[in-house]
């Protein structure tokens, strides 16, 4: 049952309201289908950040030009097992399915395949860009960079983006192994919820402008994420920055658009997903039996959950119940759908 405050949608009814408020901006019907697809399926995992919340300034980058509606993202560069997609300056999704769906043909032929994705806008949850990796059998890896909202260790400017990673690793009569995590202390779209909220952060997660620890998610916004692991992660955003970015001649983060405000230039940042047959290596077989082994000796201590399987039990409720959220947001949405 729905809050006073909450409204509870089905998925259909939800995809069909972000696909429409697309649209009403001038969006293509393959871009706002794809993205309706991504933004749905973080919702129905919980994963509010990078849900319909994200619509609104979406809109605002379509309508002011920030965000091309009518891109359509192609192959530009095409060396057997590794190419690269344009997104014309577009939004991410229908470029990632292009990219997904040609590496998984690819990496069936070839063993394995790498596709970058250049000029393209926020890449969205990354497990959902690897579902279809792990339904044909395979294994996938996927990187982006982001606008710069955190320093290189020892910095203290903002160079690197959140830059998440994800993973998927098939079994054989199971669920999916997905991990998928920013490289920020928390992904930046958890404070941008909270500001929208107005609630407070907990300490450790960002900084002012000026690198005072904060709690207040609005100055947060306008401040610094924090790296998780400290040096290591602060490494690993760096690495994420070239292989997302410098490989795909995509912006770095410290050279991309906002994806948090209306005005601006465009984002123009990079992905990379990598895409590996595991019957190209030590074989089917074998893959399966050890990441099988693996597992059960994960389980054996109680505590231990696989990663991803949380958000299945979460989308299989949303299917049944629907997915909440705030009715201002979905007033919002409504009324722009038939604006």
């Amino acid at each position: 049952m729905s809050s006073l405050n909450q409204e509870a949608l089905t998925p259909d009814a939800l995809h069909a309201l972000a696909r429409d408020a697309l649209l009403a901006v001038g969006s293509t019907a393959a871009s706002a289908e794809a993205t309706a697809r991504a933004l749905v399926y973080a919702d129905m995992r919980g994963l509010a950040s990078h849900g319909v919340a994200r619509l609104p300034m979406y809109l605002a980058q379509l309508r002011n030009g920030r965000v091309d509606p009518a891109a359509v993202p192609h192959i530009v560069r095409d060396k057997g097992a590794a190419f690269l997609v344009d997104a014309a300056d577009g939004l991410a999704f229908a470029a990632c399915e292009l990219a997904i769906a040609t590496g998984i043909e690819r990496a069936r032929t070839f063993g394995t395949a790498a596709a970058s994705v250049t000029r393209s806008h926020h890449f969205g949850a990354g497990a959902h860009h690897l579902e279809a990796v792990g339904e044909a059998g395979l294994v996938g890896l996927a990187f982006s960079n982001a606008p710069g909202c955190m320093p290189a260790w020892g910095g203290s400017r903002p160079l690197f983006g959140t830059n998440p990673i994800a993973a998927v690793f098939p079994r054989a009569n199971g669920k999916p192994l997905m991990i998928d995590l920013s490289l920020s202390h928390v992904a930046r779209g958890k404070i941008m919820v909270a500001a929208r909220d107005g609630k407070p952060i907990p300490e450790g997660w960002a900084t002012t402008a000026d690198g005072q620890p904060t709690t207040d998610a609005h100055a947060a916004l306008d401040g610094m994420m924090l790296p998780f692991g400290g040096a290591k992660g602060a490494m690993l955003a760096l690495m994420v920055e070239l292989l997302a970015a410098a490989l795909a001649g995509a912006q770095f983060g410290a050279e991309a658009g906002s994806f948090l405000t209306a005005e601006g230039k465009r984002s123009r940042i990079g992905h990379l997903f990598w895409i590996i047959d595991p019957g190209a290596l030590a074989g089917n077989d074998a893959y399966l039996e050890r990441i099988e082994t693996l597992v059960d000796m994960m389980l054996v201590d109680e505590g231990v959950r696989l990663p991803g399987y949380r958000r299945h039990d979460v989308a299989a409720r949303s299917a049944r119940e629907g997915v909440e959220l705030p009715a201002a947001l979905i007033a919002e949405l409504r009324a722009q759908a038939i604006a």
